[in-house]
């Protein structure tokens, strides 16, 4: 790159520490962040865009972008399913597309962004853990936009991002955990309370029950738990909620 507007290493590393002793929230960080990396991997006539993505299990999104023109390129890469930044989450290794224009790989995705006005992207992994992945996305308008020394210097950035989301990665993952349990065990006590309905209404034995509930649910193409909840409000009950402490 040419002549960089950023900061010297050790006022960088000051402001890192600014920035992490200033925002208690992770998103106001993680804003805060991005936006340094676009001004501090910026160059004279070569503005840098910065996002981060965020993949999990069925979802890929932005949580954090410098600009909306960043955003707009990472939903890109999300309807292609493929492209630097999700190959280096993915893989947890650097990707440099040198132009857009001319790059071989991540076809038709790179076209959609050189039509963005985009020629350049620099993607470092952010490391996770579990299951969650996250990069850190670099656009320019310039092709080569990014050489040794910009790839070291995103460095710092991709390891704030990675100590800023873990904890807050990890304690969705157990929320959603938590959820999965609660809407399971619902489901169970629904059920059961329906087999019991049905036992009375047939004088019939559990397994015979069992049959009769899942028979239904087969030739009304609907799922155990939904035929279960129309047998209890047939009786003038409702559905009940199982007792869980997340």
């Amino acid at each position: 790159m040419t002549e960089n507007y950023g900061l010297s290493e050790a006022r960088l590393a000051e402001v890192m520490q600014d920035i992490v002793q200033e925002n208690g929230d992770v998103e106001q960080f993680l804003a805060d962040l991005v936006k340094l990396a676009a001004r501090t991997l910026s160059a004279a006539g070569s503005e840098v865009a910065c996002g981060i993505s965020l993949l999990r299990p069925r979802t890929k999104t932005t949580i954090a972008s410098s600009s909306e023109h960043a955003r707009q390129v990472d939903e890109l890469q999300y309807r292609h399913d493929t492209g630097p930044c999700l190959r280096a989450a993915r893989e947890d290794s650097v990707f440099y597309v040198k132009d857009a224009t001319r790059d071989t790989r991540f076809r038709p995705y790179l076209d959609s962004v050189a039509r963005q006005g985009i020629r350049s992207i620099l993607a470092a992994p952010i490391p996770l853990d579990g299951e969650a992945k996250s990069a850190l996305n670099l656009y320019a308008a310039r092709p080569d936009a990014f050489d040794a020394a910009a790839a070291a210097r995103a460095e710092p950035f991709a390891g704030g991002a990675s100590k800023a989301l873990r904890l807050p990665v990890r304690m969705a993952v157990l929320a959603q955990r938590n959820a999965n349990l609660k809407a399971a065990m619902d489901s169970r006590t629904t059920i059961d309370l329906a087999i019991g309905i049905i036992m009375g209404q047939n004088r019939c034995g559990q397994e015979d029950a069992s049959r009769i509930l899942k028979s239904a649910s087969t030739s009304r193409n609907a799922k155990p738990r939904d035929v279960a909840a129309s047998v209890v409000d047939s009786v003038g009950g409702h559905a009940p909620v199982a007792h869980f402490d997340g």
